[in-house]
């Protein structure tokens, strides 16, 4: 049977516990494939200030590292995780390394990428930072391209939680 929402999954996070995602019931989420060694990887600063500007409004940003795309991402977590911490002061979220396409992708991103394919139906994500924003309902809302920089979603990130 097919999951209905973004509640139905669960994550491991960085540092090893898993963690259901019903565990975010009711706010509005920023899903986001991540690399360390990557053109977009400044957006971590604007992904930072999108979690410091409306956590408490109720928005989770979850961070996806993925190594997937030029191998940008090779560190193991606990590297990923000191990365982020120390160069950009990210204190959202970071989940366990993850796949975003092919048979191994994780089934959170296989879900997404079916609910808000990109560009001319394409399901496949195309690079690292492709955003998805989920609504209080646990249901996609739209699909960013890397391209999109974090400041430019808080209007939508904004009528998300008004909602």
């Amino acid at each position: 049977m097919p999951k209905s929402t973004v509640y139905a999954f669960e994550a491991r996070q960085i540092d090893g516990h898993e963690v259901a995602l019903s565990a975010f019931k009711g706010k509005v989420m920023l899903i986001v494939n991540t690399a360390s060694q990557c053109g977009f990887t400044p957006q971590l600063a604007g992904l930072e200030e999108l979690h410091k500007t409306y956590a408490a409004q109720g928005l989770v940003v979850l961070g996806f590292p993925c190594n997937q795309f030029g191998a940008q991402d090779p560190g193991s977590d606990s590297d990923i995780a000191a990365f982020c911490q120390v160069n950009y002061g990210v204190g959202f979220p970071m989940m366990s390394k993850v796949n975003v396409n092919g048979p191994a992708a994780h089934p959170l991103y296989q879900w997404l990428s079916a609910e808000a394919p990109g560009l001319f139906g394409s399901k496949a994500i195309k690079g690292n930072f492709t955003k998805f924003l989920v609504g209080k309902d646990g249901q996609v809302i739209k699909r960013y391209a890397p391209l999109d920089k974090p400041a430019d979603l808080a209007k939508d990130i904004e009528a998300a939680l008004a909602a």
